[in-house]
């Protein structure tokens, strides 16, 4: 999935094996299972392009980690304490960020008061609403609730 994201185009099994030959020894099968099992997943579309297939991304990479996040945050049993960890363990540049990006979102008066009590205790102004106002776009990976899941294609 990396190299799908970072090409942002539709990709092929060879242009992915001959990018990671680069760093590894691989195989063309190998590689062939990953991108079908990404596809049989839900995680990137396939068109017919000969006798090859060209792969496209279904989401973002960001969509993903929004989800991911969004996820984590709606399943915990006291989301506001579950935000007070989570920025607690934020660095200045990361908060910094958080702050942008809850600017750029706009709907911070949208926040539950208790979510918002919890990032200001933090420091981090409204930022409850940048993480729980991910958009699910991402489809659901293998595993149960609660688990972490490795990235696609990892």
């Amino acid at each position: 999935m990396t190299r799908v994201w970072q090409w942002n185009r539709p990709v092929t099994v060879r242009e992915v094996l001959e990018d990671l030959q680069q760093e590894r020894s691989i195989a063309y099968t190998t590689v062939m299972t990953v991108m079908d099992n990404l596809h049989q997943k839900g995680w990137v579309r396939r068109e017919a392009e000969g006798r090859a297939y060209r792969y496209t991304a279904v989401s973002t990479r960001a969509a993903y980690s929004a989800a991911l996040m969004n996820e984590a945050w709606s399943t915990s049993d006291n989301p506001a304490a579950a935000l007070v960890a989570f920025f607690g363990m934020m660095s200045q540049e990361q908060r910094e960020a958080l702050r942008d990006a809850v600017r750029i979102v706009g709907h911070d008066d949208e926040a539950p008061a208790e979510v918002v009590r919890a990032a200001e205790v933090t420091g981090a102004a409204e930022a409850p609403e940048a993480t729980g106002a991910a958009p699910r776009e991402v489809p659901e990976a293998e595993g149960r609730t609660g688990e972490r899941r490795p990235e696609p294609g990892r």
